[in-house]
């Protein structure tokens, strides 16, 4: 077989065993073995590679602040500050005709710039804002879609290990990358937020169970400065320290997510919550994550040495040329290949195995590769909405105490918020400063 039959199988092959269940680091990592033997025909060259990928990616600093920020936001959740954030966005959005659900929004978003986790947001936002929705008349699809929708703000709103993965798979800087996704998580929570007070006025019988009560003049919640203050000034001083310092050029990200996790420690015990049991929870899960992370990352060095070694992404990107498409077009085939993937692999895997195909391609035609991540991790984040795996849709149904709430119930009100990323996507696409403005 030649190096391009290898390669195009090696990708079908990846595809099907992770659709079959098969994990996929092993996915990755397995058939990349296999593949290299057959290309070389000698079983001591996948060996040298596969220690080749283990070394470089132990040995990658950056690869650091993957278990930093995933520490930073279990001791996040771990304090309560995601409920405090709720209940100070739903104060100042209560006279807001689909408050409760803007609300939600927006508690995400600030959630999500010191969490990074689109299903740490999903987890902890169920538990908080489904309840409250339903009490106060709103629908069950509307309720748990808008948790579903928000979430995926963790991936996109820096600190974001998606960002993290791309920027190590694409040799980036993380802290630009960080940067570069600041405009377009705003853009597409102001999006959300749009989309809510639309379908409240227009639609309202998606948004709530009684046309009458299509407002929330019944959501009477009563805050004073102090209490606000005190809720926020945790969140206000995260920020400052992890964001600021990167921005700032104080610290580097490795640096910012040990300054983090140290603050959000010193948060949790000041709030009480640091009891023996819940700290060891968060360093188990702490450890729990950046295994799987450190697994599928060298799999995916594993899974880019092959195709390397298979000339797939050259011939791929020369082939891509040969086509006499637009980069308009190339980037419109590259968006509907990350929603067909969305709807059977989660963002991560999408990222390690589409991204260094279409690398070459995108610098062939100037593309700037910072811009292509953001728009690579939105596209594939509309994945987490869609059937059939939708992982934050999964998370939800997981996590939520009601019978009555279904399956069927999260992907169909999560939809709208599907399709207002992909409009999002779009602009982004067709105007790469919305990325790249603040760099």
């Amino acid at each position: 077989m030649s190096g391009i039959e290898v390669g195009i199988a090696s990708i079908i092959i990846i595809v099907v065993l992770i659709y079959m269940g098969l994990y996929v680091p092993i996915a990755l990592g397995l058939v990349s073995f296999v593949g290299v033997w057959v290309l070389r025909g000698d079983v001591e060259m996948p060996v040298s590679l596969l220690s080749l990928a283990i070394g470089d990616t132990v040995s990658e600093q950056v690869f650091a602040t993957i278990p930093l920020f995933a520490l930073m936001g279990l001791l996040v959740g771990q304090a309560g500050l995601g409920r405090d954030v709720y209940e100070v966005a739903n104060f100042v959005f209560q006279r807001v005709r689909g408050g409760l659900g803007i609300a939600t929004v927006a508690a995400n978003a600030v959630f999500a710039s010191i969490t990074g986790s689109s299903i740490a947001s999903a987890t902890v936002f169920t538990r908080i804002s489904v309840p409250e929705m339903l009490r106060f008349g709103y629908t069950r699809k509307f309720s748990v879609g808008v948790v579903a929708g928000s979430s995926v703000l963790g991936m996109l709103i820096p600190p974001s290990a998606m960002l993290i993965i791309y920027a190590i798979v694409a040799e980036q800087s993380v802290g630009h990358m960080f940067i570069a996704g600041i405009m377009p998580g705003i853009l597409l929570a102001i999006a959300y937020g749009l989309m809510i007070v639309a379908f409240a006025y227009w639609i309202p019988s998606f948004v709530m169970d009684k046309e009458n009560t299509a407002t929330d003049a019944n959501v009477h919640i009563g805050l004073g400065a102090a209490e606000i203050v005190w809720k926020l000034a945790p969140i206000v001083v995260l920020i400052l320290v992890v964001l600021g310092g990167i921005y700032g050029g104080v610290v580097t990200p490795v640096e910012a997510g040990a300054a983090g996790s140290l603050v959000a420690l010193i948060i949790t015990i000041l709030k009480g919550k640091a009891s023996p049991k819940s700290i060891w929870y968060v360093l188990v899960e702490t450890g729990h994550i950046s295994a799987v992370i450190l697994f599928l990352i060298i799999s995916a060095s594993m899974y880019s040495r092959m195709l390397g070694v298979a000339a797939l992404p050259t011939t791929f990107g020369e082939w891509l040329q040969g086509l006499d498409l637009s980069f308009t077009a190339i980037m419109a085939l590259y968006v509907v290949m990350l929603i067909a993937l969305g709807t059977i692999l989660d963002t991560a895997s999408i990222i390690l195995i589409v991204v260094p195909l279409f690398l070459p391609a995108v610098e062939a035609f100037g593309g700037d590769l910072v811009w292509f991540g953001i728009v690579t991790v939105v596209g594939a984040e509309i994945g987490l909405l869609t059937p059939p795996l939708g992982l934050s849709c999964f998370a939800i149904k997981s996590t939520i105490n009601n019978d009555s709430i279904t399956l069927y119930d999260i992907f169909a009100g999560s939809f709208p918020f599907a399709v207002t990323m992909l409009i999002v996507l779009m602009l982004l696409i067709a105007y790469p400063s919305l990325s790249l403005g603040l760099l």
